[in-house]
């Protein structure tokens, strides 16, 4: 089990690792060692996560999640395995904290009588500049 929140815990059998070949520094190791990681979560079915937050988290996961609700981290940061499944693994978990934070709901709210009477003031001086700027016709 792995520990998210308080009491919101995460069944490692839930993850799928996925193990490719990764471009960037390694040499020639780098063609024969997979040591890139892809991270799987199945976030619509996971029993784990309540659904306020399975919703919450589909929406941060944007691009990373599949049409069938799976969730994909790609990790390939680092030239080790380990070091980038650990990498994954924390990306999940701070997305997945993020995602069980509730939004704070937004108060509307009008202008003051004050930025109004400023605002109409700004326009009206920028209106007479423009006017200035006009050409003067002769009234001969």
């Amino acid at each position: 089990m792995i520990h998210i929140t308080g009491d919101l815990f995460l069944d490692e059998k839930e993850l799928t690792w996925d193990f490719v070949r990764a471009s960037g520094p390694g040499g020639q190791n780098v063609n024969k060692v997979s040591t890139a990681v892809q991270l799987r979560f199945d976030v619509t079915n996971s029993p784990s996560l309540p659904d306020e937050v399975k919703q919450r988290l589909i929406r941060l996961a944007g691009r990373r999640m599949t049409k069938e609700g799976e969730l994909i981290i790609d990790a390939r940061q680092y030239r080790y395995q380990e070091r980038n499944r650990q990498d994954a693994l924390k990306r999940l978990l701070d997305l997945i904290e993020k995602a069980t934070k509730k939004p704070k709901p937004r108060k509307k709210t009008a202008p003051s009588l004050g930025s109004k009477v400023k605002r109409l003031e700004t326009k009206r001086q920028q209106g007479e500049k423009k006017r200035f700027r006009q050409t003067v016709r002769d009234l001969d």
